[in-house]
């Protein structure tokens, strides 16, 4: 067997199945190489850190983040945010019928990935929709790592934290306090901007 060989078949065996349709794992890696390259930009451009129109002042920031326990959306059991306590936390409002939701999907995904091993925690929670449309949702677009989805039928989030329209995304310190409130679909360079923000605050740096 030629060299030349060697290298086609290594190639082969390397490439993306056939068809040209790249299977989840290769979706996955790819949003993750995108949201490290735009964090590495962030960084290098860091006199713009943290900076974005659609991170909004709130009268919430600053303060504890509201005492919730919210039912799962697809596990027994409910969700005590006061247990995540000593995490970061990012609580996400979305639907199914949200069109922004679906396009900022990718972007939570792949940064829940990045940042699971950080003491990130990720929570969705699910905004006047029902369960099986939201289920059927992250059939679609797929879930996250360390990323909790959660019910919120009574609007208790919703009215704690005054949601008016989705998405809305709220950024918690490991002390329980929001520390930013984003309104409208997110983009890889503020939510990473955000987190590395409050983890850099928090003493925690890569």
């Amino acid at each position: 067997m030629t060299e030349a060989t060697e290298a086609t078949e290594a190639t082969a065996d390397e490439a993306p199945p056939s068809g040209g349709r790249r299977s989840p794992r290769w979706r996955v890696i790819a949003l993750v190489v995108v949201v490290l390259a735009v964090g590495i930009m962030a960084w290098v451009f860091n006199d713009r850190f943290g900076v974005d129109p659609r991170l909004v002042e709130s009268p919430l920031i600053g303060q504890p983040f509201p005492a919730l326990s919210l039912d799962y959306l697809e596990e027994e059991g409910t969700l005590d945010f006061a247990d995540l306590r000593g995490e970061v936390i990012v609580v996400n409002f979305w639907a199914s019928w949200c069109f922004p939701c679906r396009a900022e999907h990718p972007v939570l995904t792949a940064a829940a990935e990045v940042y699971a091993e950080r003491g990130v925690h990720f929570v969705g929670i699910v905004y006047q929709d029902n369960a099986d449309s939201a289920i059927g949702f992250l059939d679609d677009f797929g879930r996250g790592e360390n990323y909790s989805y959660v019910l919120d039928p009574e609007s208790r989030g919703t009215v704690e934290l005054g949601v008016y329209g989705i998405p809305e995304t709220y950024f918690v310190d490991t002390e329980g306090i929001i520390r930013a409130k984003l309104q409208g679909e997110v983009n890889p360079t503020v939510v990473l901007a955000t987190l590395e923000d409050i983890l850099a605050a928090d003493g925690n740096t890569p």
